[in-house]
């Protein structure tokens, strides 16, 4: 309660009250500090003086514990597919060590839901550039169990994923949640909490990890109970999950279609997490002083102290030979631009709805700005080529001739026009510069992207040219962030996901591809 930049800061006057009152100490236990309050209840983060190797520190400490049970944990590795090629892979390496034992590693891409499909067996494709990530980042400390693409957030591919864990792993031993600051672990780790590879009373008493979008929100090991995947529960699983498959749209409840309709909405990729083994609940008992109901017409009535809530705890028998899925801090992101934005601008970079992508065709001379984190400048060649942009749905992009683009950096950098940074002079004075990279690329088709061009975390543009066409670039990013040219792209036909061509602009209508819900039956319906 002396230093609020520390973690785990709770105000005096908090400190005193709960350790003060009735249950003394203990009531500390069931709080939380003002940081997860602030993360919770109003979306803020408080910056914490918590720098990257202490970070480091941690979850290198926990996985270097001594095997429990005679076996080395599982590593569930998540990263953000949108961060392809992801920076703390080729970390990962390091951070285990020769004297980890790891026993395996699994890794899960994740945030595939705000990615539209731009063809056929895209998922296929995606899954290809994850384990493409995985070999050229040289992770032979652990072998490789796996590869599974999911949505934390949606739900799509966690009940195959769960179902993979229980098959390959069952319980036989921990596992720990690895991956970079903003890469959906929270989100995972709260999902997996409600589904069946948690035991059933434990999300009545586990906290759920605190879920924003400022990187590095987990700052101690959460933890919950994994439950043993008996033949019977499997069996009992596995009908479940039959059974909810025949179900169409039409048959589930309101309140259900509500919530999936939601979820559309949020992501081209929709699942449902639901629970095989539920805990009964004690129907609640009311308990009343017939004395405290009784008062005169002259009296306000009196209100009985409020009885202290016991916490509920596991038993000793629950717990002795449990294997634990335990969620750690997540891995600060070296030159990244979102280490330099505050809160308010890492909400709009920061995609939490399907990306609809942004087409324009521009001629040599002409520039394409994403807010003021990244421009690309097409400096020469014979024809036309086209530009998409698959970034947040809230940053503008807005396009200039390149005699015309200093002037407007200067003009509108924080901006209405280019929106991120936000702040106005002052913000920007404080801001990196961008810093360019010559690119040259050689068209292969009008349908076809050559490469990506990623601006840092900010977004990336596609860039389709005829074929044989070269093209020569310039692209910035704010100094200190990573400018990477990813060849092949990740999304290559992503150029034809557009409308028709508005008159008398670069731009092409958008056009948003419907969603898929999986494990549902479907019935034609639009």
């Amino acid at each position: 309660c002396r230093d609020g930049a520390a973690p785990g800061f709770v105000p005096a006057e908090k400190y005193q009250s709960l350790s003060e009152g009735p249950a003394g100490v203990a009531g500390l236990r069931g709080a939380v500090c003002q940081r997860c309050w602030l993360l919770a209840h109003h979306g803020r983060a408080l910056r914490l003086r918590l720098p990257p190797e202490q970070h480091r520190l941690v979850v290198s400490a926990a996985l270097r514990r001594p095997p429990r049970h005679g076996r080395g944990p599982l590593l569930l590795y998540l990263l953000d597919v949108l961060e392809l090629p992801d920076p703390v892979l080729p970390q990962l390496s390091g951070l285990l060590g020769p004297d980890v034992p790891a026993a395996g590693l699994l890794v899960v891409g994740n945030k595939v839901d705000l990615l539209p499909a731009d063809s056929p067996g895209h998922l296929g494709r995606l899954r290809q550039r994850v384990e493409a990530a995985c070999t050229q980042a040289g992770l032979r400390g652990a072998p490789l169990v796996d590869v599974r693409l999911v949505s934390a957030k949606t739900g799509f591919g966690l009940e195959g994923l769960v179902s993979r864990l229980q098959r390959s792993w069952k319980c036989a031993g921990d596992v720990y949640l690895l991956g970079a600051t903003n890469s959906g672990k929270s989100t995972l780790f709260n999902a997996l909490l409600s589904s069946d590879y948690c035991k059933s009373r434990a999300p009545d008493i586990i906290d759920r990890a605190t879920v924003s979008p400022w990187p590095g929100t987990t700052l101690n090991l959460l933890k919950f109970p994994i439950i043993n995947p008996t033949c019977d529960r499997i069996f009992r699983r596995q009908e479940r999950l039959k059974e909810e498959a025949t179900k169409t749209e039409d048959q589930l409840s309101s309140e259900e279609r509500k919530y999936l309709n939601h979820l559309k909405k949020q992501g081209y990729l929709v699942g449902e997490v639901g629970r095989t083994f539920q805990r009964q609940k004690p129907s609640p008992v009311v308990d009343f002083d017939p004395d405290m109901l009784s008062y005169s017409i002259d009296e306000d009535p009196r209100h009985s102290p409020r009885k202290h809530e016991e916490k509920e705890e596991f038993t000793y028998n629950e717990v002795k030979d449990a294997r634990w899925c335990f969620d750690t801090p997540g891995i600060v992101k070296e030159n990244c631009v979102l280490n330099l934005l505050a809160e308010k601008e890492v909400k709009l970079v920061l995609p939490t709805h399907a990306i609809v992508p942004r087409t324009f065709i521009l001629k040599p001379g002409m520039v394409l700005f994403l807010a003021a984190l990244g421009r690309v400048d097409y400096l020469q060649g014979e024809k036309p080529a086209w530009f998409s942009v698959v970034a947040s749905n809230l940053l503008p992009v807005h396009i200039s001739t390149l005699s015309n683009a200093d002037a407007i950096y200067k003009k509108h950098a924080g901006q209405e026009l280019l929106k991120v940074p936000m702040g106005g002079e002052e913000r920007m004075k404080e801001f990196p510069p961008l810093v360019p990279q010559d690119i040259t690329l050689e068209g292969i088709g009008t349908t076809e992207a050559v490469a990506d061009i990623k601006l840092s975390s900010a977004g990336w543009v596609a860039v389709t040219a005829h074929a044989e066409e070269k093209l020569q670039l310039r692209a910035y990013t704010p100094k200190g962030t990573a400018l990477v040219v990813r060849e092949p792209p990740l999304l290559p036909y992503i150029s034809t996901i557009r409308g028709a061509r508005i008159p008398g602009t670069a731009a092409y209508r958008t056009k948003k591809p419907p969603s898929v819900v999986e494990n549902l039956k479907t019935t034609g319906r639009k």
